[in-house]
């Protein structure tokens, strides 16, 4: 049975705002939870917010009963990756099987702020899986000692643990990483995609699970959908474009350093950029068959991002009209 959750994206909000909305959602019906973007920057000034999210996910948990996890975490940067493993245990902990650690490989926007070299995408994967090979260990606590291609660890051990361990869940768009996040993660997160690529991550993600003796089955699939919804298209339009002009532009955006260097490319978009990328519409019909696609494929979890400033009403609207007409199961 496929769960809707609440994206939780604090580029855009106060985060005391945000833990409002949070208890709403839950209220609503977003069952799934909250992914909760861990960004340092903005994409663009314009979105105007972004707080620690490791802080706002200690309130979150206090505040809700959801089951809550970064979207996404780069463990190799701005922080070593025992510092991201004491983090999770220590959530896990004070919320058992609540948490999950989702991760990915990093985006210059959020982590060039340390100085040092930028690596290619390729060096900053193999940068994440060894990292997560660190979390793991310290997960077990247990004295962990590591010194590898990226990293070195000196015995270190983390003291406050879960009952169980966190679960960790990769972001990837690619099938390299998809087959790597099987073998090496609990889980996949990926975002909105045409049908045959993401045919493609699933079987390269279950490939890699079936190769290291685990049940792909068990491996959840999680999703963040982007929209735009308003009381009319043209509002809908106008709002993609400015609040999250990102998710008009087509290029890897990994590279770009600055919020100021995304908002002069954000120039450029116009609304024909969104198509088959992000749904703007004010039509909820629209958006149930939207979401419905996703369902259908198999996605375990998605977690709904509307792009636009109200989101109390949002959750309202989605949570009587949107996902009651959803076939779940």
């Amino acid at each position: 049975m496929t769960t809707i959750g609440y994206a939780a994206m604090l580029e855009q909000f106060h985060p005391t705002e945000l833990l409002d909305w949070c208890a709403q959602a839950e209220a609503a019906g977003f069952e799934a939870g909250f992914m909760v973007s861990e960004h340092f920057h903005p994409w663009t000034p314009q979105q105007g917010q972004s707080a620690f999210a490791w802080t706002f996910m200690g309130a979150l948990g206090a505040r809700t009963s959801l089951r809550f996890g970064t979207g996404v975490t780069c463990p190799t940067f701005r922080y070593h990756p025992a510092v991201v493993a004491q983090a999770a245990a220590t959530l896990g902990a004070m919320y058992p099987d609540r948490f999950w650690l989702g991760l990915g490989a990093g985006e210059a926007l959020n982590e060039h702020i340390v100085g040092g070299k930028w690596p290619e995408v390729g060096v900053r994967s193999s940068m994440m899986f060894e990292a997560i090979e660190i979390i793991k260990k310290l997960f077990t606590g247990e004295v962990v000692r590591h010194k590898g291609a990226h990293f070195t660890l000196e015995s270190a051990k983390l003291y406050t643990l879960p009952e169980r361990p966190v679960p960790i869940y990769v972001a990837t768009a690619g099938p390299l990483n998809a087959k790597r996040t099987g073998r090496f993660a609990d889980g996949m997160i990926t975002v909105g995609a045409a049908d045959a690529k993401l045919k493609e991550l699933w079987e390269n993600n279950d490939l890699g699970a079936r190769e290291a003796g685990k049940d792909p089955t068990k491996a959840p699939k999680i999703l963040q959908l982007h929209l735009s919804w308003a009381h009319t298209d043209e509002e809908a339009t106008d709002i993609a474009i400015k609040e999250w002009p990102n998710g008009g532009m087509a290029f890897p955006k990994q590279d770009i350093r600055n919020p100021e260097d995304f908002a002069a490319m954000a120039k450029l978009v116009r609304p024909e950029h969104f198509v088959n990328r992000m749904l703007i519409s004010a039509d909820l019909d629209r958006h149930i068959e939207h979401i419905q696609r996703y369902v259908d494929m198999g996605f375990d979890e998605i977690h709904l991002h509307n792009v636009g400033r109200d989101q109390a009403e949002f959750i309202d609207v989605f949570g009587k009209n949107v996902i009651p007409n959803l076939r779940l199961s």
